[in-house]
């Protein structure tokens, strides 16, 4: 084995009432993949920001190429040959794709003018994007792109720093299953040029596939680490969790009272020529699958009456809605969990309490002023419901780990009593425990008599929780399978055009 690129020892971080990290250890060499697991507020991120120079330990030591160093900031960190890329996108939508990666770094030419050479910056781009697969034009403002272009624009900036160690936090999140494989090829040719990668990922496939060592946290300190040939899904769980997790997807034989809820002839704004139409009965777990691009988004938004659709007829238990508006939607009943959580389903800034009860404040108020106690009580009792981990409810939404914020979007609707929800990609950026109670949440809802409408990128997913699938290509429903059609070999057909 090469000398270690990194090695950390006892390395202790505390933020206001949370002991973050206990005496961490970590090492890593030249050319060996680390995968990094555990849940929500296992302490992972933290000891990433350490290392890129976000945070400093409160004590503990950090040593490269065997030298004791003091990460003082990002740009030291970079120095040292450190690239991150980060679980939230750092990306400025307001520049172009070829700006983004070379931010702060622009290569120069004119002398003493220091003009910035957009030749050389758009060709030294094009060189990252080609490597990870990515047909998008370098000149292509990042607003214009999907959530799962922007993460491949994120890491062609961490690839072109020609970094030797890499931390790549939930890289693949919003990415489908062929760029997925292509960032994981390209994962497999730094290995094989030296460089080192530490990998967080809850995808325990994508783990299983590509770690030369794993490497558990949990609670904030060492839980263990397995060697490549110790390496399968129930132990990972076993050590990340302290406990096995049974019946993680579950499909009971629950009445289902079909054509509950109708969607006919919609068209939305992105794919103005294709109408779709589906159903999904009271107490189901419809699955929406498809490639990245393929429409799914953009009928969620516009069912929710966030884009206004060019065409719908929606019916609710044979009662027609007219929905132009998400107030439209929420009136009847219908709400939207969307896939970026922090941006579109929170306001991070402020508390829990005021999140979970924002879209309906009439309920507590009394001649236009809140009764904050009345507000409280319900936003405690909700999280206590959904085991939201948290201190108090008064807490900022911001604090908490991924799977935690999920919980407060969902707590949010649940005090309304919905009878549509639609879930865009809902354990995105969620570790194995937490998508465990997520599914269960999710299946004594539909238990409950809510139709359910589930948009998701991870097969796995797809089929482990779904009663029914339905497949989109470019903006048209190319099939719907029943429970016993569904595999991934028939999703990916239809996903791909082909009609069943």
């Amino acid at each position: 084995m090469n000398a270690a690129v990194l090695q950390m020892k006892g390395i202790e971080k505390r933020f206001p009432g949370v002991h973050a990290l206990k005496g961490v250890e970590l090492e890593i060499h030249a050319g060996e993949v680390i995968a990094l697991i555990g849940e929500n507020g296992a302490g992972k991120s933290t000891l990433m920001k350490i290392i890129g120079g976000v945070h400093q330990p409160d004590s503990g030591e950090i040593f490269i190429d065997g030298s004791p160093v003091v990460i003082a900031s990002v740009s030291e960190a970079i120095k040292h040959g450190i690239a991150f890329i980060h679980q939230e996108l750092n990306v400025l939508d307001n520049l172009d794709v070829a700006s983004n990666v070379f931010l702060g770094r622009e290569p120069l030419r004119g002398g003493f003018l220091r003009l910035i050479d957009n030749r050389k910056m758009h060709e030294e781009t094009q060189v990252q994007l080609t490597r990870l697969g990515l047909e998008i034009p370098t000149s292509i403002p990042l607003s214009k792109l999907s959530i799962a272009q922007q993460q491949m624009v994120e890491i062609a900036k961490a690839l072109s720093l020609e970094a030797r160690l890499l931390i790549m936090d939930e890289p693949t999140s919003s990415l489908t299953l062929s760029e997925t494989a292509r960032l994981l090829e390209v994962v497999k040719e730094l290995r094989s040029q030296g460089v080192g990668i530490i990998y967080i990922s809850h995808r325990l496939g994508e783990v299983e596939e590509i770690a030369d060592r794993v490497v558990v946290l949990r609670d904030g300190a060492n839980a263990g680490s397995l060697t490549r040939a110790s390496v399968n899904h129930d132990r990972m769980v076993k050590m990340m969790v302290g406990r096995d997790l049974d019946h993680f997807y579950q499909h009971p034989a629950a009445d289902k009272t079909p054509l509950y809820f109708n969607v006919k002839n919609l068209r939305t704004s992105r794919y103005p020529d294709k109408q779709v139409s589906f159903d999904v009965g009271k107490g189901e777990i419809l699955g929406l699958a498809g490639l990245v691009g393929a429409g799914r988004s953009e009928l969620a938004q516009a069912i929710f009456g966030v884009d206004g659709a060019l065409e719908m007829t929606i019916t609710l238990d044979d009662q027609p809605l007219r929905v132009r508006t998400p107030q439209d939607a929420i009136k009847h009943g219908i709400y939207l969990i969307p896939e970026d959580r922090r941006h579109a389903g929170l306001i991070t800034d402020i508390r829990i309490r005021e999140n979970v009860t924002l879209p309906a404040l009439g309920r507590y108020a009394t001649l236009g002023l809140i009764a904050h106690e009345r507000e409280r009580q319900s936003a405690v009792e909700m999280c206590k419901k959904l085991n939201v981990k948290a201190t108090s409810v008064e807490v900022k939404t911001a604090n908490l780990s991924g799977g935690n914020q999920q919980k407060v979007v969902l707590a949010k609707w649940l005090s309304l009593e919905p009878k549509v929800l639609i879930f865009d990609e809902p354990t995105r950026g969620i570790d194995v425990g937490a998508k465990a109670e997520i599914y269960e949440l999710m299946r004594r809802l539909a238990e409950s008599g809510v139709a359910i409408l589930m948009i998701s990128s991870d097969m796995e997913e797809v089929l482990g929780v779904s009663d029914r699938v339905a497949v989109m290509h470019e903006g048209s429903l190319t099939g719907i399978l029943e429970r016993g059609e569904c595999t991934e070999e028939n999703i990916m057909r239809l996903a791909v055009g082909s009609r069943g």
